[in-house]
């Protein structure tokens, strides 16, 4: 595939718990077969899914706070500190819980939190998963996810109102390539800094992206857009890491 301007990331972010605010980050080190480092490394159960954080195994979307159903979640920001392990999260700029999710006491102080900002939205008591090395990602596979901007402008156009690239929740921000030119990139290897990805899937968008990341209002219905102009709701794709490496904003998206 030959495409007609240079590409490159334009941002960089995680989502260390799963359904709550982004991280950005100004570069990364990609490890073969992982997601982002921390990336969905934790998720708020919504009810008993008999996890088993010794033996994970992948569960759809719907046994958890999630946004596709509690909006409300994007109304809280939240940080993740790597070196103590410690989760903050605020709302209106002023703090609402703090816990260091290795101990018992800071799961239970986050855990309160939902309890009782959600308790109409709960199945059963919210407990703070976590499994060594597991992902609670959409899709089952360990993956990065790629979001072509030129495509959200094209949204842009078919509702006629501002999309924030931040409804899609991806890992990597593409800037240079033409609208929709992600979706014929299946299977085809990415070289970008010191990594190497192998793009496996499309992503097919739910009504999460119709709540906005700033405001938490349900105030768009994009998968409906995109299946009424387009046939589909595929806006998006998953890459594998082959080769890990160092990745940081600004770096070329070539084809490897």
């Amino acid at each position: 595939m030959i495409l007609p301007s240079p590409a490159s990331i334009t941002s960089i972010y995680r989502y260390p718990v799963k359904g709550l605010s982004p991280e950005s980050l100004p570069e990364v080190a990609l490890r073969a077969g992982r997601t982002l480092p921390a990336d969905r490394a934790y998720a708020i159960e919504n009810g008993p899914t008999g996890f088993d954080p010794a033996a994970p195994v992948w569960k759809a979307k719907t046994h958890y706070l999630m946004l596709m159903r509690n909006e409300r979640l994007a109304a809280l920001r939240t940080h993740y500190d790597d070196d103590t392990h410690t989760l903050s999260i605020a709302a209106d700029g002023a703090e609402l819980a703090r816990g260091d999710l290795r101990t018992a006491e800071g799961r239970a102080a986050i855990e309160a939190l939902f309890a009782e900002r959600f308790a109409d939205e709960l199945r059963g008591p919210p407990k703070l998963l976590v499994g060594d090395g597991y992902s609670f990602s959409d899709v089952a596979m360990k993956v990065v996810s790629i979001i072509n901007l030129a495509s959200v402008a094209e949204i842009e156009n078919m509702t006629g109102h501002k999309v924030d690239p931040l409804r899609f929740r991806a890992n990597l921000y593409v800037s240079g390539w033409p609208a929709w030119a992600e979706l014929d990139m299946i299977g085809e290897t990415l070289a970008i800094g010191e990594a190497r990805l192998k793009i496996v899937k499309r992503t097919v968008r739910c009504a999460a992206t119709n709540v906005d990341p700033v405001t938490a209002a349900r105030d768009m219905k994009i998968p409906e857009t995109l299946q009424r102009q387009l046939g589909h709701a595929d806006c998006g794709v998953y890459a594998k890491v082959i080769e890990g490496g160092r990745i940081a904003k600004g770096d070329k998206v070539e084809f490897a």
